[in-house]
């Protein structure tokens, strides 16, 4: 993976700086983060506000003793004419504070994220065409222990609908879902569930997951534990989904959300086995997996 950049400008508030290009990044592939250390070094009467342009598709801020204000603006490597196709979504660090995070489009500003809101695991996703990121330091008597802080994502529209579409999780896929999922999914896996954990504030459950045969990963969730050689990882769904320890092999598949993987399709193993088979034999199966 090559790097990724970002780079900031900085003006008065109120007279953003004119922007500046840089080098052109994949948005399948990169990742970027940008920090910051600014009130104890800014004399303390500026009102600065700094542009920030970042070229990847998922990333962090993380803004250390915040004064003034940042404009966010994602600039991903396509055609702007498929902007309009994009969701961005982000997701306060846990102990985010000091500054309001605001959803600006042409001078107007709707809050998104208020200073102090500790909602857990809370993620505000918004079309990209709604407007871009204003996140405006907030006056404190202390600023010294004040880190304001977030990742960020980009995906299709149609991606966030299945991530953020309370039902979505919980509803079982039909045959065509589940083939399609096997192909495009960020994580496709045979194993059975070994545990299930509640976690009643975050409104999730967590499925701790033993591999049975791991036939893709995007990330490094699913990975070998101890001497026994057994890989394991851990798959997270909403609380409501109301997933129970049972016997047997599922076929797990989903997507990776800010370093997590997200249940999508799971159906029973032997029931995928019918499908692929049947689909196989019709000459319809979109991609070539073995089943085995």
């Amino acid at each position: 993976m090559q790097h990724c950049f970002c780079c900031s400008l900085q003006g008065e508030l109120g007279k953003p700086p004119s922007f500046r290009s840089i080098g052109n990044i994949d948005l399948e592939e990169e990742q970027s983060t940008w920090r910051k250390v600014d009130g104890l070094t800014h004399e303390s009467h500026k009102k600065d506000v700094e542009q920030v342009y970042l070229r990847c598709s998922e990333g962090s801020i993380e803004w250390m003793y915040p004064t003034g204000a940042l404009i966010v603006n994602l600039r991903p490597n396509i055609s702007p004419a498929s902007y309009k196709h994009l969701t961005v979504c982000i997701k306060p660090f846990k102990d985010s504070a000091g500054a309001n995070i605001y959803l600006e489009k042409t001078g107007e500003l709707k809050l998104l994220v208020r200073d102090g809101d500790r909602s857990p695991s809370r993620v505000y996703c918004f079309g990209y065409d709604q407007g871009g990121l204003f996140v405006e330091a907030t006056p404190q008597q202390d600023i010294s222990r004040k880190i304001t802080g977030f990742q960020y994502e980009l995906m299709s529209k149609g991606i966030a609908a299945d991530l953020h579409t309370a039902s979505a999780p919980c509803r079982p896929c039909s045959d065509t879902e589940v083939l399609l999922a096997v192909c495009t999914s960020d994580f496709v896996i045979r194993g059975s569930i070994q545990n299930v954990t509640n976690e009643a504030e975050e409104q999730e459950s967590v499925i701790h997951v033993g591999v049975n045969k791991l036939y893709r990963q995007k990330s490094k969730v699913f990975q070998l534990t101890g001497e026994s050689g057994n890989w394991r990882g851990q798959i997270k769904t909403l609380l409501e989904c109301g997933v129970k320890p049972g016997d047997g092999d599922f076929l797990f598949t989903g997507r990776m959300h800010f370093g997590e993987a997200r249940l999508g399709c799971a159906p029973r193993f032997k029931d995928f086995q019918r499908m692929y088979k049947e689909a196989k034999d019709k000459g319809l199966n979109p991609c070539e997996i073995g089943p085995d």
